[in-house]
């Protein structure tokens, strides 16, 4: 099922799109909670605290536009009120263990500059993913006329992407070359990610 298809048939059933905004706001959490982990004991900068904060305020604006379909739905990320709760809980935890491996292999660092560099990588690697889920699903709500809107997300995000790219640039000048290898690892886990959502999606059609 291609994407745009999967978004469609996911937002044009309650409990199904519900599902898929707390699992939207399950990911943003954790990965918040992620570059909360990775920060030094001292040495944390202002845009780390920044992002720490917006993808928390993320996680909470996906929740409350639950609200919107039916408050009673989705309160917890308990498994039953996630899409595809096993592939959604490892996609970050594999992404942030295999890019974690990758990269102390390549710059040789002690535990706590891997944990700024890994918050530094797997960080833009999901921004890059998030320039891209979150736009097609804001088409599909305005071709739905949904109450539902993610535009103040998109900007941010945004924003978030060219602040990682400022700082991977004072990290390491070749770290495109670097990034690039933690995209590959990314997509093939997003891919993963899709098709337990997909599998899940399509047995609704026959329930």
């Amino acid at each position: 099922m291609e994407f745009h298809h999967l978004l469609k048939r996911i937002v044009q059933d309650g409990n199904t799109h519900a599902k898929w905004l707390n699992t939207l706001s399950f990911m943003e959490n954790a990965g918040a909670r992620k570059i909360s982990k990775c920060e030094h004991p001292v040495m944390v900068t202002l845009i780390q605290l920044k992002h720490a904060a917006e993808e928390h305020r993320h996680a909470y604006y996906l929740k409350k536009q639950i609200g919107k379909i039916d408050p009673e739905l989705c309160k917890t990320y308990e498994n039953k009120e996630l899409l595809a709760p096993i592939a959604t809980r490892q996609y970050l935890h594999s992404l942030d263990i295999k890019a974690c491996r990758y990269l102390q292999y390549v710059f040789q660092l002690t535990k706590e500059e891997l944990k700024y560099a890994a918050y530094l990588f797997v960080t833009y690697a999901i921004e890059v993913r998030a320039d891209e889920l979150y736009p097609v699903y804001q088409e599909i709500l305005t071709e739905e006329s949904s109450k539902i809107m993610v535009k103040s997300i998109i900007l941010e995000e945004e924003g978030h992407l060219e602040e990682m790219i400022n700082q991977l640039n004072e990290f390491s000048e070749n770290w495109q070359l670097h990034a690039d290898h933690i995209l590959e690892i990314e997509k093939d886990l997003h891919q993963q990610w899709i098709n337990a959502i997909t599998e899940e999606v399509a047995q609704l059609d026959y329930a």
